[in-house]
């Protein structure tokens, strides 16, 4: 908050309260206005109203608006290019070096630029797990973010032990600070720079709280498999009896709805880690799309819209009424809303179960509407989807995306967030889903009966149907169908779901199209696996997809 007038903030007198001995000058940060430690969440939004940097909303949410950066900088991610991690890093367009020299000058003129400013610091955790949790301390120069930071990552119940909280690893934020290309080699003003020899990452030039969320996820995917824990993309949620299951997918593919299952309970719904003795979440919170969000399919979600504690970003409002338009897109499709994991009625309290996973789910938005509604994989076929990531980009979750949604292979389910190859995971997932005996199923939850508009998203309740069939063990004993592109077994009949929804030919009119496009999808699996051949086993490269007139 720039400052040319000094007026006393709602929490100023409590700013150092909880104020952690391992002070802001050990990064750098020197001659500050004024420092928020660790403020609780009505307290930043005190301050975040006080500032005008959004609205409140009728039922206590909390609103911004985060101008041009509606959805993540893809294309301005990088990692620091130094000789510990030189070998470690599966560099590429996802993983794109910056040398140290550049980053260094970064970061001088960032320190630089926050002096005379007033910050907010969240000391929190990520990973659930007491043996593989990682201390994050987050410094932003927004109230509102300090809010996201508590919402999404986990906090110490006891504030007063933040005062001798020394961090495993720190983010400094700053949407205002912007990157010179010409000098720091950056394609654009925006800088998402991690330096895992330093221990530090910045975000420079967005405004957009999802780069918060993704880069402590980046962080954990790199150091956890290095430590033989699997690091994923996924939602997770438990069954009375212990059942876990996994739900991979990108965003838009129904991680967050499908794994918010009222007769289940829900572990977490994006980001978990899979060790030897337990499923745990990396989070502490939830980040949901809430455009056109369904009370009736989604009653648990919804109701965190009107909750006081959720930011919701993006979504249009009446000024006078202060009621939201969850169905208005004018701002973005990728309207956001995060709230704690606490909010979620059947929440797992301690975010996390010692139990092993019993299925796991690849859900994929097949917006071509070729793909069966399920399928249950072999191992050898559950790696090569995994390495694969089929799937669909849905409008809004990048920067630079249309309205209709864009076919693309998304290595491990999310590739912008795996720094390792994507055969380290895939080969990491094998060991632990062979060793527990788990069932992979492939979902679909884009368009049957022709192309995105052509055909029609595929029904939310009969999905539900499919899944609970699946996790109840109601698929265990019924037939199945070996499908002859793909070579995965599809089920003829489930309870509560039409028998026809299974052969998505049924729903073409004209069935040559259909095998025309099914066939093109099996080409575009094939070109894309091209580039892992050479690192993975050759039962794998078998286990993909045949062209029927090759």
């Amino acid at each position: 908050m720039a400052k040319y007038l000094e007026f006393e903030t709602p929490a100023q007198k409590q700013a150092t309260a909880f104020k952690s001995e391992y002070g802001l000058k050990n990064h750098g940060l020197v001659h500050l206005d004024r420092v928020f430690w660790n403020l609780p969440e009505a307290a930043l939004y005190e301050e975040a109203i006080f500032r005008g940097e959004g609205k409140l909303v009728t039922g206590g949410a909390f609103l911004v608006h985060t101008g041009k950066w509606t959805a993540r900088a893809a294309n301005d991610k990088y990692f620091v290019s130094e000789n510990s991690t030189d070998d470690k890093i599966d560099w590429g367009k996802n993983n794109r070096p910056i040398c140290q020299e550049k980053f260094n000058g970064i970061l001088h003129r960032m320190q630089a630029f926050l002096q005379g400013e007033e910050l907010f610091v969240q000391d929190v955790y990520a990973g659930a797990d007491p043996n593989y949790r990682l201390g994050v301390r987050v410094i932003t120069d927004q109230a509102w973010q300090s809010l996201f930071v508590r919402n999404v990552l986990i906090t110490e119940p006891d504030p007063n032990k933040l005062k001798t909280f020394i961090p495993d690893f720190t983010i400094i934020v700053s949407p205002s600070f912007k990157l010179d290309p010409r000098i720091d080699g950056t394609q654009t003003e925006t800088g998402i720079i991690i330096d895992f020899s330093k221990k530090i990452a910045i975000i420079a030039n967005s405004n957009y709280a999802g780069e918060i969320k993704k880069s402590v996820f980046t962080i954990m995917n790199y150091l956890l498999p290095l430590q033989d824990v699997m690091a994923m993309h996924c939602s997770a949620n438990v069954g009375k009896d212990g059942d876990v299951a996994l739900f991979f997918g990108l965003s838009g593919t129904g991680k967050t709805t499908l794994s918010a299952d009222p007769t289940r309970e829900l572990i977490g719904d994006d980001e978990h880690g899979w060790s030897d003795n337990s499923v745990f979440n990396f989070e502490g919170g939830c980040y949901a799309k809430a455009i056109r969000l369904s009370q009736e399919h989604e009653p648990e979600i919804h109701e965190c819209t009107h909750r006081f504690g959720t930011i919701l970003e993006n979504v249009v409002f009446d000024k006078a009424s202060r009621i939201i338009d969850l169905d208005d897109e004018t701002i973005t499709e990728n309207t956001r809303m995060s709230y704690p994991l606490h909010f979620i009625p059947n929440a797992v309290k301690e975010k996390m179960v010692y139990k092993q996973p019993k299925n796991i789910i690849f859900l994929t938005c097949d917006a071509q509407g070729v793909m069966p509604p399920i399928s249950r994989l072999t191992p050898e076929q559950a790696i090569y989807h995994f390495i694969s990531g089929y799937t669909s980009k849905i409008a809004g979750t990048e920067m630079g995306l249309g309205i209709e949604p864009e076919i693309t292979f998304s290595a491990c389910f999310g590739a912008p967030f795996m720094v390792h190859h994507p055969y380290f995971y895939a080969n990491l997932l094998r060991q632990k889903m062979e060793k527990n005996n788990a069932t992979v199923w492939l979902v679909n939850t884009g368009w049957v009966g022709g192309k995105f508009g052509i055909g029609k998203r595929i029904s939310i309740r009969h999905t539900r149907n499919m899944l609970n069939a699946a996790l109840d063990g109601k698929l265990d004993n019924i037939e199945f169908r070996t499908d002859k592109v793909f070579g995965f077994e599809v089920p003829l009949t489930c309870p509560g779901v039409p028998d026809d929804v299974f052969e998505p030919s049924n729903a073409w009119g004209n069935k040559a199209e259909y095998w025309r496009k099914f066939e093109d999808l099996a080409s575009r699996y094939i070109e894309n696996f091209k580039m892992y051949q050479q690192d993975v086993p050759q039962e794998i490269i078998k286990a993909g997809p045949k062209r029927l007139n090759s």
